[in-house]
């Protein structure tokens, strides 16, 4: 891995998103707090609805009614994100800030052609003649190995194969050399083969361009072989991160502690997996104190009517627990 500095390109400090909903108010985010180096690979792990995609949302400042960004800062190579208007952020989305959705069949546009859609951030952010915007397509297309990048050029999204459209996404979101490179479950889709293929070059990507990717995943294997340092999200918050190998080896919360034991050992032969009782709870009615108490193996009474304070248990480890505080 390459070296990360210390010095932070994005932070975002108590996030609060809300969905006006006919059934209620969703507080799909209640509080979030993120901080991610330069050129770091910075992991964001939970189940499905705990509040990932919406965090990746929030820092594009792409939530649209009925959502709505409560309150909270998200700061971007020393500036305020939240404070900026629309046409501000459109310089920033792709120049700056680049995001490779989970399925790109759905994020390419089916009309127009892959050639078309990787030069669309090249006309917007740079200015290049038409001759050179062009070279530069084919030059992206060759950066992420795609076979016959020219052909590829003149093809439409429906024509090429999953792992191939997710390669294209890649260079239309490398084509600007964004400084941050949102990853929202991106090999989810594709076999194993093709996942390889595309976390490597990923990681080639980013060594080559020194950026900082942050990768949405619900998989703890993709988070072990690529992240720097990783967030576990529930119900909304971030309950606890660490850095990987901390975290691997010493997890302090409880739903981190049930993650890690539902993953199958290849050493060990069980009849069942463990799981985690019940689910992720109703974030209309969501529970009072912890979120997690229903849950939990070891909950308190205190669990059930105070919220955690989110309290540093050793340099880079950060756990909201009631197990751990005073």
């Amino acid at each position: 891995m390459m070296e990360v500095t210390t010095e932070k390109l994005l932070v975002v400090k108590d996030l609060k998103v809300h969905f006006n909903t006919a059934r209620g108010i969703v507080k799909a985010l209640d509080g979030v707090n993120l901080e991610i180096g330069r050129a770091e690979t910075y992991g964001l792990v939970g189940e499905t609805g705990s509040g990932k995609s919406v965090t990746a949302l929030s820092i594009m400042r792409l939530i649209r009614p009925p959502g709505k960004i409560m309150e909270g800062k998200i700061s971007f190579e020393g500036k305020e994100l939240l404070g900026k208007t629309e046409e501000e952020m459109r310089m920033i989305r792709g120049s700056r800030i680049a995001m490779i959705f989970q399925e790109p069949m759905t994020s390419l546009n089916p009309v127009y052609t892959v050639g078309g859609q990787i030069a669309e951030p090249l006309k917007i952010h740079k200015s290049l003649e038409k001759s050179e915007i062009l070279s530069k397509a084919v030059d992206l297309l060759n950066l992420v190995r795609m076979p016959e990048p020219l052909r590829t050029m003149a093809q439409y999204p429906h024509e090429l194969s999953g792992g191939m459209r997710q390669r294209a996404m890649i260079a239309m979101m490398l084509s600007c050399d964004p400084s941050l490179l949102i990853a929202d479950e991106p090999t989810t889709a594709l076999d194993v083969t093709i996942q390889a293929q595309i976390l490597q070059l990923m990681r080639e990507l980013q060594q080559k361009m020194n950026s900082s990717i942050l990768l949405i995943t619900h998989d703890l294997g993709i988070v072990a072989e690529m992240c720097h340092r990783l967030a576990i999200m529930y119900a909304g918050q971030v309950v606890e991160s660490a850095t990987v190998n901390e975290l691997f080896e010493d997890p302090k919360h409880p739903y981190t502690v049930g993650l890690l034991r539902a993953i199958p050992k290849p050493h060990e032969r069980v009849s069942r997996l463990e799981v985690i009782p019940g689910s992720v709870p109703d974030l209309i009615h969501a529970p009072q104190g912890c979120k997690f108490h229903p849950r939990c193996p070891h909950v308190m009474d205190v669990c059930r009517s105070k919220e955690p304070s989110y309290i540093k248990v050793s340099e880079e480890h950060y756990v909201a627990c009631h197990l751990y505080n005073d």
